[in-house]
């Protein structure tokens, strides 16, 4: 296959896993047909199934390639340097970055989609949380060990500390967003949550 070729294909495989996206988070797994994904993507359904066998596969690749944009949030949560002086400001900026990244409206949206097909493809619902939050949390335990060690909190088990953290910044705005169909907050109140949080957290683990 020439390079031009190439591009061509992996143009209309980027349209169809787009407008996969669109009309899974539209109109549910079961709701969604081929047909629908082809007209969206305008392309054939023929083309639909050339790059992939059948909605499953599909449905596969457009949630565990989710998981890809956790390797930003990982270095940024690895990355949290052991500054006494500045520990609540530099934690404080972590959770807002952390509450931005995890809030965007496709982002709850997918995660809606996850938990509503958990039962029909539970290893792929298992598979994007392990391969994405609790990548994160994985990483952000490995942090607070570092700063234990280092003498700025006092932790004893660092992954519940991690859970901890993104619970006191989390539970609220996912809460609503999944049970009213999508985002339900105004960047004040992430900011305060961001803010909040890391006073409670800090106040139970320095």
């Amino acid at each position: 296959m020439e390079a031009s070729d190439q591009s061509r294909s992996a143009l209309k495989r980027k349209a169809i896993t787009d407008a996969a996206t669109r009309a899974f988070i539209d109109k549910g797994y079961s709701g969604t047909s081929m047909d629908d994904i082809a007209k969206l993507a305008a392309v054939s359904k023929q083309t639909v199934y050339k790059h992939f066998a059948d909605k499953e596969k599909l449905f596969a690749e457009i949630v565990l390639a989710t998981t890809d944009r956790v390797d930003a949030m990982v270095d940024l949560v690895a990355g949290i340097p052991a500054d006494a002086g500045a520990l609540e400001e530099n934690l404080t900026r972590l959770a807002r970055q952390f509450l931005a990244a995890l809030t965007q409206p496709q982002v709850l949206q997918l995660r809606r989609l996850i938990i509503a097909n958990a039962d029909s493809f539970p290893e792929l619902g298992a598979a994007w949380y392990e391969q994405g939050f609790e990548r994160v949390l994985a990483t952000l335990a490995a942090t607070f060990r570092r700063l234990a060690d280092e003498g700025l909190l006092r932790i004893d088990d660092p992954l519940l500390a991690a859970n901890h953290f993104s619970g006191l910044l989390l539970w609220i705005p996912v809460n609503k967003a999944m049970f009213h169909g999508g985002p339900r907050h105004t960047q004040e109140e992430l900011d305060r949550y961001a803010t909040a949080g890391v006073e409670v957290f800090l106040n139970a683990y320095r």
